[in-house]
């Protein structure tokens, strides 16, 4: 049982019995116990610091873009890393970043200082923080590419940062996946360009995304890795499936590789439909999909 007086003493950034259809893109999922957004490391650290003296599970979010909550919620503490903790300072070619920025607002500053290399992100919806935890890209950019340094607390609360070399980075994976690790901010190193070729190719890849993706309808972006070799979208669409739902979940019209609530859609039926697709496109091509999208919550 949450002791919601205690943890009132620790912040009071706290939502009690949150509806999380309210934080995710998808916008499924049932109530958290408590949604707490912290605006420094300290709060972050007092806040794990009374999960674990009252056993109390608690789980890091971002932005929501690429989870998917379970129907019967959350239990324990949601740490949202948000707008609390969303601060940049830029130096040269060097970008400081809290975790909690988004993407696009991101993109958006370095635009006004002339700085290339992060208009492959600028669409991406969701924040630094979580698109460093799986390494995040689109158009042949990535952000391991650009991150020169990532600061963090560790597991036994320690907090430390790292050379970008040294996380474990490679396609939608990061060191951060394996264990419980916080991320607070990173240092990226940009280079000067010039504002129209910048804006420009900003502009080019928000189009070729709105023109290809179901940005319309709820969903958590890329619902499959790219398997080795393949497309899981074009996998999915020559396997027939296009367009199949289950419940309120739907394989997307528009993209196969994204499935989409077209309304009322629960986190059941969307990891029913993962399933279905899992298994067809295995049984007609040999090729197993990993999803993307993670699950969080009571199962």
């Amino acid at each position: 049982m949450l002791n919601k007086e205690k943890l009132l003493t620790v912040t009071d950034n706290v939502l009690f019995d949150e509806d999380m259809k309210k934080h995710t893109s998808f916008r499924i999922g049932g109530s958290a116990d408590a949604f707490v957004s912290p605006e420094s490391a300290l709060e972050i650290e007092k806040i794990i610091c009374f999960c674990r003296d009252t056993d109390t599970p608690y789980i890091i979010m971002g932005n929501g873009s690429n989870i998917l909550v379970s129907d019967k919620g959350i239990r324990g503490v949601v740490i949202h890393i948000g707008s609390g903790m969303s601060k940049c300072r830029i130096e040269d070619c060097d970008v400081y970043a809290d975790a909690g920025i988004l993407m696009s607002s991101l993109s958006k500053k370095l635009l006004e200082e002339n700085l290339a290399g992060f208009e492959f992100a600028s669409g991406i919806p969701g924040t630094l923080g979580g698109g460093i935890f799986m390494n995040a890209g689109a158009y042949g950019g990535e952000l391991k590419d650009i991150i020169e340094s990532v600061t963090f607390i560790c597991p036994d609360g320690m907090i430390k940062t790292e050379a970008a070399e040294n996380l474990d980075f490679s396609y939608r994976h990061s060191m951060f996946q394996r264990g419980e690790y916080i991320i607070l901010s990173c240092k990226l190193k940009l280079k000067k360009g010039n504002y129209e070729d910048i804006k420009a190719l900003m502009s080019d890849y928000n189009s070729r995304r709105a023109e290809k993706q179901p940005l319309n309808l709820p969903s958590a972006g890329s619902t499959f890795k790219r398997p080795e070799g393949y497309f899981a979208g074009k996998l999915i669409q020559d396997a027939g499936l296009m367009g199949f739902s289950i419940g309120g979940a739907q394989v997307s019209e528009k993209h196969a590789g994204f499935v989409v609530n077209k309304g009322g859609a629960t986190a059941k039926d969307v990891l029913d439909l993962i399933e279905h697709v899992q298994n067809t496109v295995w049984n007609k091509f040999g090729v197993d999909l990993e999803p993307e999208v993670r699950f969080a919550g009571e199962e």
